[in-house]
């Protein structure tokens, strides 16, 4: 695609046109090669943004990055899910999610990312267990998910390399929020991670990037139906994201919430129905009947947590490593200074604050000793804060104490 031809592009989704696949397929290959240069290519998405994608331009999107890379192929007859989350604070669900689907029959290959602003990245909290590998030759990320029935392993540079330097120029130039860019990111990682089924965790409040429950509806759709479009099975849920779903937040410290759960620990409410209403969709659409009943019996009988030690055994952690993890012992407790309810928690600012604790002591971060709801008297602690180098202020900043009662929020808002 010549400089000519770039410019004509830009111009039809400048104007509202929608652009034909092959224009798709040029402009990406084009991009790639270096004969289309970031100032175009950041010209066109700021276009997208503002004029939208058709769902046909989102489709042909989508494939011209997945052609921009490698692929993975599991062998003839082997069904795999993955899942997806749009990213949170206290994000606890593949740890949980991904073992629990694979102890009930269902394999699952996992790609994940490291973490990105205030949001917490699977591949930081694994590296948490001494030893643990997620920098996996694609043939051994394979035999695993073959051998054990599930693996979780860093996203390798050699997939949709077009996504990733369009993903960089779209943060930098604030060209992020068009839903038809979003979801063709999104499904061009999915499908060149070869999986035949996704679940998708799209997350919408406060401390999400949709903030609005219809943007994330329509973008959870888009998801589904651009997936469909490839042959591939998709469900997708819309989850509340406005306040911290589990109660730890930092990488190690999120891992030991993980484990206490699977090992049958009720542990707290929202964060366990969050996991277990993900592993039942993913359950479904690998097959298995009366799925959450199922998904259950795994969490309460241990073979969820046989599983995820297999797992990390697999990966070069060791079941010492994992079970010795453990909060820092250095904790402080953050109290309130008045009575009332909390009537709000600033996912956001905990979720940057426990980014910077945790960053150079795995067993840092934060313990939420209240959820928005939560009645509280002067002196009850609302957090702990393992580790040294937080400001305790800074914490207690996010959460609100009012006199009322917030109105009750449902933590699955749709489901797709």
């Amino acid at each position: 695609m010549d400089d000519v031809s770039m410019r004509r592009a830009i111009e039809r989704k400048r104007d509202g046109e929608a652009l034909e696949p092959s224009v798709w397929d040029d402009v990406i290959a084009a991009y790639c090669s270096g004969d289309v240069d970031d100032a175009q290519m950041a010209a066109l998405a700021m276009a997208c943004v503002w004029r939208g994608l058709e769902p046909a331009e989102s489709v042909a999107l989508t494939r011209a990055m997945v052609a921009s890379g490698a692929t993975l192929r599991y062998p003839e007859g082997m069904f795999v899910v993955d899942k997806h989350s749009s990213g949170g604070v206290s994000d606890i669900v593949s740890l949980v999610a991904v073992p629990l689907v694979a102890a009930c029959g269902v394999r699952v290959a996992k790609l994940s990312g490291r973490a990105l602003g205030h949001t917490g990245g699977t591949i930081d909290k694994l590296e948490a267990i001494e030893g643990f590998n997620a920098t996996l030759p694609m043939d051994v990320f394979v035999h695993q998910v073959e051998r054990v029935g599930c693996a979780i392993a860093a996203q390798s540079d050699a997939f949709v390399p077009a996504d990733k330097r369009l993903y960089h120029l779209r943060d930098r130039t604030a060209t992020v929020p068009s839903i038809g860019l979003i979801a063709a990111s999104i499904v061009s990682k999915k499908i060149a991670g070869g999986a035949n089924a996704f679940v998708f965790d799209v997350k919408c409040g406060s401390a999400a990037f949709m903030r609005d429950v219809r943007q994330a509806e329509a973008l959870a759709r888009m998801l589904v139906d651009i997936s469909e479009q490839f042959g591939r099975k998709a469900h997708a849920i819309v989850s509340d994201m406005n306040e911290p779903l589990g109660r730890c937040i930092g990488t190690g410290i999120e891992v030991t919430e993980a484990r206490e759960m699977l090992r049958g620990d009720a542990g707290d409410e929202r964060a366990r129905s969050g996991c277990v209403q993900i592993a039942a969709a993913m359950l479904e659409l690998g097959g298995v009947g009366d799925a959450r009943a199922r998904a259950m019996r795994a969490l309460e009988d241990g073979s969820a947590y046989t599983k995820f030690v297999e797992m990390v055994e697999a990966q070069g952690g060791s079941r010492e490593a994992l079970e010795a993890l453990a909060p820092d012992e250095r904790v402080t407790k953050l109290r309130a200074s008045t009575e009332g309810v909390v009537v709000a928690i600033d996912a956001v600012r905990l979720g940057h604050v426990a980014r910077e604790l945790s960053a150079h002591n795995r067993r840092a971060g934060i313990r939420l000793g209240a959820r928005i709801g939560d009645r509280i008297a002067r002196g009850d602690v609302l957090a702990d804060i393992y580790g040294a180098g937080a400001d305790p202020g800074s914490i207690a900043a996010a959460f609100t104490i009012g006199a009322v009662s917030p109105a009750a929020r449902p933590l699955v808002y749709a489901t797709i």
